[in-house]
């Protein structure tokens, strides 16, 4: 029954069909492929697009469907491959036959010069696949190790009998006098039109996404060249900060300088190095999924790139590894210094409290004795005040004036004070409610 009645998440259809975007080509030996990798300028532009667009047009074929990926399309003699990727486009050119000459590169002459010139991008690699049956798997080594001279440099010679002895796969990943990079595959028997499509599909990939990686190597050796003043100016912030007659200021501006060339360092090769993981990953899963078998006295593809990719990308990993441990020393000095500062700046604020608590006691002194000072003086005044007011009364009853001022000091005394203290206390009160 149909599920008619519930809405489908609006990603679900082409997250289904994404898992069969890129489908593998049937091939049938023997066969010749020619393979271009591309790079896109941007990856929002449509130009790859519109150069396959273009070609299709140039031979009549079919049009690209809008927003598909991938596109396979027959141009007569040959059949095109083109798929898009986030930094590459390829165009993979399969014909049926062999060629007179071995890796001539004739395939590429069916692409017309002027729109080979028209391509937006930058070439990344291509290469060239001869497909060639074979009826055992010793006849193909026998033919590797007394035919293949002319094609391969022995000493970089890579080749083993992959899927269970479906075929025998042979190339040495050097740039021939064309700037191609040359596979020999020997399908064993009976192998069928499927299973070639992938260990092609699979040589193809291995060799782009290698490329791909090692774009990262040039720009690793330039990052480790960077690191090694910053690491020096690093280590010197972090010295200088065990002298405390270096100022805190001086040291906090290196610091936010070395941080800023760390942080624009980092931001520029980020996409580079996570790429290089991603793709190196991608060379060692595709190498795997070959399940390469050892032909007498020849080393693996797994082998070849185990000895001159591996180090490649190692070296990749080790300056993203060391850019990450100067940034990770730079943070701690930060830290260190902003300890240090807080610190000193506690000391400082513990000065000034000491201080204030000594001005707060003085003042308190002072406030006592000007509190006293104030007591006699407003006693003096009203006590001549009563004095005056009390002096008709002390006359008629012969008091003398002396004695009256006299008697009216200790109450009038007490009674300012009284009232002082009590003003005092209803001060404190509104000041600490």
């Amino acid at each position: 029954m149909p599920l008619v009645n519930i809405t489908n998440h609006p990603q679900r259809v082409a997250l289904a069909n994404e898992l069969h975007a890129r489908p593998f080509p049937r091939m049938s030996a023997p066969s010749r492929v020619a393979y271009l990798a591309v790079e896109r300028k941007n990856s929002t532009s449509d130009a790859d697009r519109d150069s396959l667009i273009h070609l299709l047009e140039h031979f009549g074929a079919p049009p690209h469907s809008s927003g598909a990926n991938h596109h396979f399309a027959d141009l007569g003699l040959v059949r095109i491959k083109w798929e898009q990727h986030s930094e590459f486009f390829t165009f993979t050119l399969y014909c049926a036959g062999l060629a007179d000459k071995p890796f001539c590169g004739q395939l590429f002459e069916k692409l017309p010069p002027d729109w080979l010139a028209s391509l937006s991008g930058r070439i990344l690699t291509s290469a060239l696949v001869r497909i060639e049956p074979i009826n055992s798997v010793d006849e193909a080594q026998n033919r590797i190790l007394s035919e293949t001279d002319p094609w391969f440099v022995r000493e970089s010679l890579a080749a083993s009998q992959v899927l269970d002895g479906a075929a025998v796969v042979a190339s040495d990943f050097r740039l021939d006098p064309n700037q191609n990079i040359r596979f020999a595959v020997f399908p064993v028997g009976k192998t069928g039109s499927h299973r070639i499509g992938r260990i092609v599909q699979r040589l193809l990939e291995i060799e782009t996404y290698k490329s791909m990686a090692m774009l990262t190597l040039p720009v690793a050796r330039d990052i480790l060249g960077q690191l090694e003043p910053i690491d020096r100016d690093l280590s010197k912030v972090v010295g200088d900060m065990a002298d405390d007659l270096v100022s805190s200021q001086l040291e906090l501006d290196q610091l936010l300088n070395i941080s800023a060339r760390i942080e624009m360092l980092s931001a520029k090769t980020a996409f580079r190095f996570s790429a290089a993981v991603a793709y190196s990953a991608i060379v060692n899963q595709r190498i795997s999924v070959l399940r390469e078998e050892r032909l007498h006295g020849l080393q693996l593809f797994g082998e070849f790139m185990m000895r001159r990719f591996d180090p490649a990308i190692r070296t990749c990993l080790s300056a993203k590894s060391r850019l990450d441990d100067i940034s990770g020393r730079a943070a701690r000095a930060s830290r260190l210094l902003g300890t240090r500062v807080g610190v000193h700046t506690n000391q400082q604020n513990k000065v000034v409290l000491e201080q204030m608590d000594r001005r707060a006691a003085l003042q308190l002194r002072l406030q006592e004795t000007v509190e006293g000072l104030s007591v006699v003086a407003i006693s003096y005044y009203a006590v001549n005040l009563l004095s005056k007011l009390f002096y008709p009364i002390a006359k008629k009853m012969n008091i003398e004036t002396s004695w009256l001022s006299a008697g009216l000091v200790p109450p009038v005394v007490l009674v300012v004070w009284l009232v002082v203290r009590r003003i005092k206390r209803m001060a404190e009160k509104r000041s600490n409610p």
